[in-house]
């Protein structure tokens, strides 16, 4: 941990991410790149190569966006950093979806609800692979990275493989290639 790190308050860490919980919309990937633009790229808490790892845990535990909250803020201050990123991020998110939910099953027979709903769906989607792209082009390095990337994408589209396979699968092919690597050298 480096000595800025150690500086970060918990009531930084809990105002920040219940800023990032209120104004993070799309879920998911839309929730992580909010994350890494705030934790690695603007605040400098956790370094790219970091996040990524955070990210990766985050895959095989389930909710991803709460997960790398939740590393970000042990990576700051131990166990307690880690809780109150937690309930700093899901708080907000509690509240609004249960305001939310309260309109919409008073509500939901209007068209004007149904018709601003159906819009927003095609935007998180683009909001996915606009992150997806701006993150493999920071962390995807060489024909190497290229090829891998591709083939967990074909594995998980295609053999509908869970994110947890895969990424045991990259960790161990990695593991193999760099012993393989060291033993030619």
């Amino acid at each position: 941990m480096s000595n800025n790190t150690q500086k970060v308050s918990l009531t930084d860490i809990f105002l920040t991410f219940a800023k990032i919980g209120l104004t993070g919309f799309g879920g998911g990937m839309a929730i992580v790149a909010l994350v890494e633009r705030v934790c690695v790229r603007e605040k400098n808490w956790v370094s790219a190569e970091e996040f990524m790892h955070g990210l990766a845990f985050g895959q095989i535990l389930g909710p991803f966006s709460l997960n790398i909250c939740t590393f970000t803020g042990h990576h700051l201050r131990g166990i307690r950093g880690g809780v109150i990123a937690a309930i700093g991020f899901i708080l907000p998110s509690f509240l609004l979806v249960t305001l939310l939910s309260w309109i919409y099953f008073t509500y939901n027979k209007l068209p004007q609800l149904q018709a601003a709903l159906k819009g927003t769906n095609p935007v998180v989607i683009g909001l996915i692979v606009v992150v997806a792209i701006d993150m493999g082009r920071k962390q995807i390095k060489g024909s190497g990275g290229l090829l891998m990337a591709l083939v967990a994408f074909a594995a998980s589209v295609f053999l509908k493989l869970n994110a947890a396979w895969i990424l045991l699968g990259a960790a161990l092919w990695s593991l193999c290639f760099s012993y393989f690597r060291k033993r030619l050298t």
